[in-house]
């Protein structure tokens, strides 16, 4: 019996889902469905410039798996953008990240976890409710500070 596969993890759902060729339409389209996977792949390797280990080690999966997930990815968007078809977003197998997040209304900062590794039906601002907050990579934010290694203050 094959062994299920491995999460993958994910920072980054895109609050657009569906791109398609402007003056065609819709029903005439066929699509090409790209997971959340892979367009993660994408967003690491095309978009931060990050090097692929790096990659890998940040969705916590081999080099090897995110080099064919990301070759998928690249192959879908070339057909999409080659042969004028739509591209949509969704699906895969992959958990939702935690962190920090700013509120892009009220920029305040708070820690997110979501359940089972699902993301909640609408990302909104506990403070405010503002749509779309923006992820903070790692840092501590203003009113917080980081103790460094261990969260220890001094040696040992």
């Amino acid at each position: 019996m094959a062994r299920p596969p491995k999460e993958r993890r994910v920072e980054y759902l895109p609050a657009v889902t569906v791109f398609k060729p402007a003056g065609l339409p819709k029903a005439a389209l066929e699509e090409v469905v790209l997971t959340v996977e892979e367009l993660e792949a994408v967003r690491l390797k095309d978009l931060e410039r990050m090097e692929q280990e790096d990659c890998a080690a940040k969705m916590r999966i081999s080099r090897p798996t995110f080099q064919r997930i990301l070759g998928t990815a690249r192959a879908k968007i070339a057909d999409a953008l080659i042969n004028g078809k739509g591209l949509r977003i969704e699906g895969g197998n992959y958990q939702l990240a935690g962190g920090r997040f700013q509120c892009q209304a009220c920029l305040s900062y708070f820690d997110l976890t979501f359940p089972h590794g699902r993301p909640v039906e609408k990302l909104v601002c506990p403070r405010c409710e503002h749509p779309q907050p923006r992820r903070v990579e790692g840092g501590a934010g203003p009113g917080r500070r980081s103790r460094g290694r261990h969260g220890r203050r001094g040696p040992g």
